[in-house]
């Protein structure tokens, strides 16, 4: 065996073993890990009775001088004794309850936790009363420590029982010192809240105040533990993305993570893969931006935004404060539309197309634009294949072209090894002079493949991250192109009577990765075969590991890759015959 057959074969043997090994190390314990922690977090809740609310008063400074948010005085469960509003929206169901004013409940009419028929819709924020909260709250804080602010336990009084598009609520609380507080809640037909809150004053001096968002989490959530999409805190500042895992909060401590923009504007939330609650403040003004971790019995973060320069209050006199909040899914067209109605920087980037982000964001255009040509997303997979080949057809026809060439020449390359085997030097003489002669590039069909690389990430990326993809069905048996082919070989496709979940993902083979398999075979029979051996018997196990590997993608993308394999055959194939006749 050759130094160059040993190292190919070694090569390939450790490339199967760290795929394999990263999905059975790696992949599958943390997704164990993830399960164990949420019932940790349960378990701990239901002990301690930390499953209440932990905000209060909101501090008035911090020892540094600069207004502070929230607290951490805890509420007992009675609080949801108290009236709640209905929130009736085209696309969001819930409510919110007048002690405190927070929001925390909104239930997402438009999707469901899973594609069975008795499937819940997502509940995204949660009550504070819940075993996770998760809830946003808008408030004040003073110059003043003797002055109240609305808290948690504040009751405050609505002018209606009911929030809907055309019917804004209209809630009002008095601190019994001289301060009136109002907030005007409206919701469009989307995501989208809006709070409008004024504070008159009737003292006999002035006061400063500091208006702030925050948005809280209790509990870790289990996420998809894949190191290519981020769940978690999140923000724009200065048109930067600013990324927290959760880990890193807990690591940062209660002081957390401070942002000082340098410019006015940015947003700040906290993002699952497919649901996000942002806070979107005046971008006009300048904020201070947080992330941190609370001090607890449980895992609680926060993210929030403040005026640091706050608003003077005179007696009299009024002072107001405008602020969002996105809670909902991250669908890109809304996404950009809002970023470009409200000025809102970067918005887009709550969804994680990537690094291959200037491919990734056209690429889901052009499948959502041929989605409603066709009405299916898979056929909008096809046609952008189709699409892709187009681009790539005249490097490809180039390719294949200079492939057919090798194929004629490999008895000519044969007579060379025979002659030449053991001279490296000369044998490489002659083969390059016999390239030469014929205008044959031997590399010529390594570029396509690896211009499409990126292609293939980012259409990956396409159907892992973006919500449009998320429970969208083909046809037969795939009813969700972004997970994986439901079924197994090892069950016969489901015929046999028992669940191979108890398999490693990469070993439940299902019907279109095997389809894309022998594609692959098919196709590499069109390409010259190695002269050597060994390396000819290498290469006709590349198709068995790519099955395997693409056992644990999406449906969708390995619905591309097998269409892929289909029109390059034929695009092949007919290449070859026109070489095969002298034809050019």
């Amino acid at each position: 065996m050759t130094p160059e057959n040993r190292n190919l074969i070694m090569a390939v043997a450790l490339s199967m073993i760290v795929l394999l090994g990263w999905q059975m190390l790696v992949i599958q314990p943390e997704m164990e890990r993830e399960a164990a922690e949420q019932e940790r977090i349960a378990a701990e809740m239901a002990k301690s009775g930390t499953a209440t609310q932990a905000t209060g008063q909101p501090s008035v400074y911090a020892a540094n001088g600069t207004p502070t948010i929230g607290g951490s005085a805890a509420t007992p469960k009675a609080v949801e004794t108290a009236k709640r509003i209905v929130i009736d929206a085209p696309l969001v169901r819930g409510s919110f309850s007048v002690r405190g004013a927070r929001l925390d409940d909104v239930i997402l009419t438009g999707y469901k936790e899973s594609l069975d028929d008795d499937s819940d819709n997502i509940h995204f924020l949660q009550k504070t009363g819940s075993d996770m909260p998760f809830f946003a709250e808008f408030g004040w804080s003073s110059s003043d420590a003797n002055q109240p602010m609305p808290t948690a336990d504040s009751l405050w009084s609505a002018d209606r029982d009911v929030l809907a598009p055309s019917s804004p609520v209209t809630l009002t609380w008095e601190n019994g010192q001289g301060l009136t507080f109002t907030r005007r809640i409206s919701i469009n037909d989307d995501y989208l809240f809006i709070f409008e809150d004024s504070v008159t004053s009737t003292l006999a001096g002035d006061i400063t105040l500091y208006p702030y968002g925050l948005v809280r989490r209790h509990g870790t959530p289990a996420t998809t533990g894949m190191y290519i999409l981020h769940e978690g805190p999140l923000g724009v500042f200065d048109e930067t993305l600013k990324e927290e895992d959760y880990s890193d909060l807990r690591d940062a401590g209660a002081n957390g993570i401070k942002v000082i923009p340098e410019t006015a504007g940015g947003w700040v939330g906290i993002t699952d893969k497919y649901w996000l609650a942002a806070l979107l403040p005046t971008q006009t003004k300048g904020y201070n931006f947080g992330f941190q971790s609370l001090a607890g019995n449980s895992d609680r973060y926060q993210v929030d935004f403040i005026d640091p320069n706050g608003m003077l209050l005179t007696n009299g006199g009024v002072v107001t404060s405008e602020s969002r909040l996105f809670a909902g899914a991250k669908k890109v067209a809304l996404l950009d539309y809002y970023a470009d109605q409200l000025k809102i920087p970067n918005f887009d980037l709550a969804i994680d197309f990537g690094w291959f982000y200037f491919l990734t964001k056209p690429f889901f255009y052009a499948i959502n634009w041929l989605f409603g040509v066709f009405g299916n997303f898979g056929l909008a997979v096809l046609g952008f294949t189709v699409i892709v080949k187009l681009i790539f057809f005249p490097l490809a026809n180039k390719s294949y072209r200079s492939m057919a060439k090798m194929r004629l020449l490999a008895p000519k390359l044969q007579t060379l090894r025979e002659r030449f085997g053991d001279d490296r030097m000369k044998l490489n003489q002659e083969m390059m002079a016999l390239y030469k002669a014929e205008q044959v590039n031997p590399a010529a069909g390594c570029l396509p493949v690896l211009l499409q690389i990126p292609v293939f990430f980012a259409l990956y990326k396409v159907l892992f991250v973006t919500i449009e993809m998320r429970h969208a069905p083909f046809f037969g048996w795939i009813a969700d192109l972004s997970a994986p082919d439901p079924t197994s070989i090892f069950n016969l496709f489901g015929l046999l009577p028992y669940s191979v979940s108890f398999l490693p993902p990469f070993l439940q083979l299902g019907v279109w990765p095997i389809l894309m398999g022998i594609s692959m075979f098919l196709q590499m029979r069109l390409n010259p075969v190695p002269p050597d051996p060994i390396q000819a018997k290498v290469f006709q196990f590349m198709p068995i590991f790519f099955t395997f590997l693409l056992a644990t993608f999406p449906a969708g993308l390995v619905i591309y890759w097998t269409w892929n394999n289909l029109l390059s055959m034929a695009q092949q194939w007919f290449i070859m015959k026109r070489v095969a006749r002298g034809e050019t």
